[in-house]
């Protein structure tokens, strides 16, 4: 699912290299938000982010403006991960606590890309036990697939011979999003929580 670009918006190519998908984005003339960006995905990412539909804890088909309603931290990951997703989604509860403390008001939220085994009830317990605010969404395989496509996330099931114990490739951004502009930035796992505090602060304080 692609959002429509307006002219002189920004335009974005996502390249899968190991695994990982690298953006190149172009960016317009005018960024509010150029003295934030510290990654190499500098501009107004009209591109990425956009409509989803999916599955929260409960059961209930949700969209994205039903979960994105305040700044937001949006991690693709599963449950089964035996250590990424675990070290990436409590690094961005760890660094969702800091802004508590400072007196930012941000919301994490996991999504799974494996949705064979990642139930409602499954995602849902995962995210609580990593932060108690934090909100997991599941869906269809092809619900998931377009909120990946959004976000221009990649991830591949690994074949097994044991169809309830496999990997999952998929790329570990964890991304900035605002209600009222959409897709802002997104940091690597290298950053450890303070960093990521620090930067997100930044895109918090430009109203």
């Amino acid at each position: 699912m692609q959002k429509a670009l307006a002219i002189g918006a920004a335009a974005a190519v996502a390249i899968v290299v190991g695994g990982t998908a690298a953006f190149v984005l172009t960016q317009g003339p005018e960024d509010a938000f150029a003295d934030c960006r510290t990654t190499q995905i500098a501009g107004g990412a009209s591109a990425i982010g956009g409509p989803f539909e999916l599955v929260n804890g409960r059961g209930e088909t949700v969209t994205d403006a039903e979960v994105i309603t305040k700044p937001s931290i949006v991690y693709f990951g599963y449950t089964f991960c035996p250590d990424v997703c675990p070290f990436d989604t409590v690094r961005n509860a760890e660094a969702v606590d800091i802004l508590t403390e400072r007196g930012y008001d941000i919301q994490p939220v996991f999504i799974s890309i494996d949705p064979q085994r990642d139930t409602p009830e499954v995602v849902d317990e995962f995210a609580k036990n990593v932060h108690p605010d934090m909100i997991g969404l599941t869906g269809s395989p092809e619900q998931v697939k377009a909120a990946s496509q959004a976000y221009r996330t990649y991830y591949k099931k690994n074949e097994s011979d044991d169809p309830d114990w496999y990997l999952v490739d998929h790329s570990t951004f964890s991304y900035l999003v605002k209600p009222e502009d959409g897709f802002l930035e997104f940091f690597r796992r290298e950053l450890g929580p303070e960093q990521m505090a620090d930067g997100i602060q930044c895109f918090l304080d430009r109203k």
